[in-house]
């Protein structure tokens, strides 16, 4: 039997659809039914699990269902065990500040969802005191870990593409109001007050994404929007929407690439899958969703000639090529998780850091700027 490392982890939200969902249950559970973290010495990283929540019947049936030992419902008391090392944060935005401060001040190293606040003071000061503590920290990006995006790498790092030219992203589906049909997302997400809004919810996963593929943002011109400005909660209580619900964004990148990208829980899809990322450039075209890749080089680039008088008979979808597997793809937030926990053990490579995530709360906040004001907002270096 390999010699366990246990890292004792304190999970703040799970009884949230993504802290159970894609964080215990398919992440740090599933970590542990594969036996654990593989380090180089043959050893693994074993999570020993704290479940942390405000009420305690939901965090014991959770606790139950998945032979957990340990919940409770006082942070500060989980946060007093010297037996945790790690604090993760799958809260509300709203909520999450305050908690991870109090984490960082306890000298844990810190995961998060993002985006790690909602203005860009906020996110700055979590920086300061991170570093300041000497603590570990990371951001999820999980749709850097999806088997389409991960694809679209190969073919970026191949030099496939040649230049890069535009990217032209799509992003969204319809959400039900939640009175004759209930809403597939949280109703926190539509009111401002708790940290909801869809350019804060997204354009953080936009940045890394941006940021790691091609080049970092260097400014953003957006229009966001509340189309339905009432919805319905979870007890059928209908409120008032106070979230932007729709985000329509140009963000220019340092290396001139312009990237175009709509995010909507107001559109219905007709496209392959809930995320696609056209990317042009001159030797080279692909289409990259969440699990498909397709390519079209300048071989094999068509030529069409505009006539709308006779109806088109190319195929053009039928033109483009699967860029193949070629690896297993694991669970995306599973595998950033492992990364992470051999970042904490073993001081690997980490470049999803508060750091990066800051610049995702500054990207978001410079799109509802440019919306405000009607003009093109420059990002700038991050300050420290």
């Amino acid at each position: 039997m390999n010699t366990r490392i246990p890292v004792g982890i304190a999970v703040n939200g799970v009884t949230g659809r993504m802290g159970y969902r894609q964080h215990l249950v398919r992440s740090l559970l599933a970590i542990r039914e594969q036996g654990g973290v593989a380090r180089a010495d043959g050893s693994v990283i074993w999570p020993e699990l704290t479940l942390v929540g405000r009420n305690a019947e939901k965090l014991a049936a959770i606790a139950h269902r998945h032979g957990i030992d340990r919940y409770r419902t006082t942070l500060s008391d989980v946060l007093a065990d010297e037996n945790i090392t790690v604090y993760f944060d799958a809260l509300t935005t709203n909520q999450r500040v305050a908690c991870v401060q109090e984490a960082i001040a306890a000298g844990k190293h810190v995961y998060c969802e993002k985006p790690i606040a909602t203005t860009v003071d906020q996110s700055r000061d979590l920086v300061r005191a991170a570093e300041s503590a000497g603590v570990k920290n990371g951001v999820v990006a999980d749709k850097l870990y999806l088997p389409g995006l991960r694809k679209l790498k190969r073919l970026i790092d191949s030099a496939f593409f040649g230049r890069i030219l535009s990217v032209r992203g799509e992003f969204g589906y319809w959400v039900f109001e939640g009175d004759w049909q209930s809403g597939q997302r949280p109703s926190w997400n539509y009111r401002a007050e708790d940290g909801g809004g869809m350019a804060l919810d997204m354009f953080p996963h936009w940045n890394y994404v941006l940021e790691n593929l091609i080049a970092p943002v260097k400014s953003v011109y957006a229009q966001v929007k509340t189309h339905v400005p009432q919805r319905f909660d979870e007890s059928n209580a209908a409120y008032d929407v106070t979230a932007d619900d729709a985000a329509y964004a140009i963000f220019e990148l340092e290396d001139g690439t312009i990237a175009q990208i709509n995010s909507s829980w107001t559109t219905r899809v007709f496209r392959d899958e809930l995320v696609e990322f056209h990317v042009d450039g001159t030797h080279g075209s692909a289409v990259a969703g969440l699990r498909r890749c397709r390519a079209q080089h300048r071989t094999a680039t068509p030529k069409p000639v505009w006539n709308p008088d006779i109806p088109e008979i190319a195929d053009f979808r039928s033109q483009w090529s699967e860029v193949p597997d070629n690896d297993d793809f694991d669970n995306g937030f599973k595998a950033q998780w492992e990364e992470f926990l051999l970042h904490v053990v073993d001081d690997t490579p980490w470049r999803h850091d508060f750091r990066s995530a800051h610049r995702g709360v500054a990207v978001a906040r410079a799109g509802y700027e440019s919306s405000r004001n009607g003009h093109k907002v420059e990002i700038g270096p991050p300050r420290s």
